[in-house]
């Protein structure tokens, strides 16, 4: 990651579903399609090149690797993320966990590392993650 140019905004919120879905060492199929239907869909990522989502996927999971690498990609995130998006990534975060309608203990922790990491009140994050878990829900 040293040898590579800082994360965009839009990297960062790729990084945080990233760091969502890998929390508990298996990224199932169907975060994937989250993460590159927010990608394809959201206006956040308008003009995006959604091939680099590989790249940052990379770079997560590298950081991941690392002893203190969860506090090195929040720091990356931060660095890139303006503060008017960190609920926005913390919903994408949502929504990634919410989309197999699986949420483990490490997901749930995962969660509270970002709603950390992006100082989002609980009160909120209590609010988004009712949003995401409401839209995955099925008859």
């Amino acid at each position: 990651m040293r040898d590579q140019p800082p994360l965009s905004a839009q990297d960062a919120l790729v990084a945080v579903m990233v760091a969502a879905s890998a929390a508990d060492e298996n990224m199932r199929t169907a975060e994937l399609v989250a993460i590159e239907g927010a990608v394809n869909l959201l206006p956040a990522f308008s003009g995006y090149d959604a091939d680099r989502i590989r790249r940052v996927s990379e770079t997560v999971l590298d950081l991941f690797e690392e002893e203190d690498g969860l506090d090195a990609l929040f720091g990356l995130v931060r660095e890139a993320l303006p503060a008017h998006l960190n609920e926005t990534a913390y919903a994408l975060a949502c929504d990634v966990i919410a989309s197999d309608r699986r949420r483990s203990d490490v997901e749930l922790h995962m969660l509270d590392e970002i709603r950390e990491a992006l100082r989002i009140d609980r009160l909120h994050a209590a609010a988004i993650e009712w949003g995401a878990r409401v839209r995955h829900m099925t008859p």
